[in-house]
């Protein structure tokens, strides 16, 4: 008698055939989810591990300084970077010229200096005596610190992108300016997410799309609120089905309320950037590390695929710095140390403290 062949369950789901690895560009988080790199390594930890592949992340514009394009550059040159094909539309006259701002990878040993900047800033900033409660997710970091160079790069904003890396074929630009409505980039879009099929073989190319100012008063279609709400839509849906990633940034102060409310909810991914006033002495006295700041991103909304456990996130509010004017820093904010010239301290007033005892912390 013929032995019987065991049955498999239908949810049982082999990870390792998907995507492994060695695939440059991706990596594998939990509950069946993978990751590509936003091209900022704070970024990727405060998301979880980086952008989910088939994910919409949306990004609202400042109109006081256009501190988005800092995020949109990264992510634009990491995906070039690791030879990943990008779709980019923008309202400008010349999309493709846009393409020589890019920042380059920094150097080997320009980031092992940054490295040892940020380390010695950190010690400096955090008390002995609580670096054990940072133990459980040191391990976590390492192990992110170890396929750094494989899944995400350090940019130096100020050493432009070799023409190499989008002179040839992988790089499609769209002009939003000239179009009547939405229906081009629509196209661009359906034929561009073709290339990228999700399937159960192994994750062969990994596609972008960057979409800068999608409703910029100077495009046609800035007043069809309907057309772009189903042109997101149907991109979204486009994005579910294909191993790609979407940014659109949006300027909100040029819109109405309900329709930028709207923008917001079909977003998997919310984010906003902030500029600051160069010279706020009032927030300079309660920040530390005030004279790098250039603005602050806010995270309204990540993306949960795959589960029903919620967010907790460590902040929802970060600084963006530019460390040594050339590296972009997402950091917590940190308040600036007490002066004891400037009144009592809480060792020294307070119901709970008394006369002549010193609280050392």
């Amino acid at each position: 008698m013929a032995a019987t062949k065991p049955r498999a369950s239908s949810f049982t789901r082999n990870i390792s055939s998907v995507a492994s690895p060695q695939t440059p560009g991706i990596k594998c988080g939990p509950n069946g989810t993978f990751f590509i790199s936003s091209g900022i390594s704070d970024l990727d930890k405060i998301l979880g591990g980086g952008l989910p592949l088939g994910s919409l992340v949306m990004l609202m514009e400042d109109a006081e300084a256009p501190h988005h394009m800092l995020l949109l550059r990264n992510f634009m040159s990491q995906g070039l970077v690791q030879n990943q094909p990008l779709l980019y539309a923008s309202p400008s006259k010349d999309p493709r010229g846009f393409l020589g701002t890019l920042p380059s990878p920094s150097s080997p040993k320009d980031e092992k200096l940054r490295k040892q900047d940020t380390e010695q800033e950190k010690a400096l900033r955090i008390a002995w005596q609580y670096k054990k409660y940072f133990g459980e997710n040191q391990q976590s970091f390492d192990s992110y610190k170890d396929n750094k160079q494989e899944f995400c790069n350090d940019f130096d904003l100020r050493k432009p992108l070799e023409r190499q890396f989008f002179s040839g074929q992988r790089v499609d630009c769209v002009g939003l300016k000239d179009s009547p409505s939405l229906g081009t980039m629509r196209d661009s879009c359906t034929t561009f997410l073709a290339q990228f099929p999700r399937n159960e073989g192994r994750i062969s190319s990994i596609g972008r799309i960057a979409v800068q100012s999608l409703c910029a008063p100077q495009c046609e279609y800035s007043n069809m609120e309907w057309g772009v709400l189903s042109f997101i839509s149907s991109l979204k849906s486009m994005l579910r089905s294909a191993n790609a990633v979407a940014i659109i940034t949006f300027p909100p102060s040029l819109l109405s309320e309900p329709f930028c409310k709207r923008l917001q909810h079909m977003a998997d991914i919310l984010l906003s950037v902030k500029a600051i006033p160069d010279d706020d002495k009032e927030l300079a006295k309660l920040l530390t590390g005030y004279q790098d700041m250039v603005g602050f991103l806010n995270i309204h909304k990540v993306v949960r695929i795959n589960t029903q456990v919620p967010v907790i996130l460590e902040a929802t509010t970060y600084s963006i710095k530019l460390h040594k004017r050339r590296f972009l820093v997402l950091e917590c904010l940190n308040q600036a140390p007490i002066d004891g010239s400037s009144g009592s301290s809480y060792g020294t007033s307070g119901s709970c403290s008394s006369k002549n005892v010193t609280l050392d912390f």
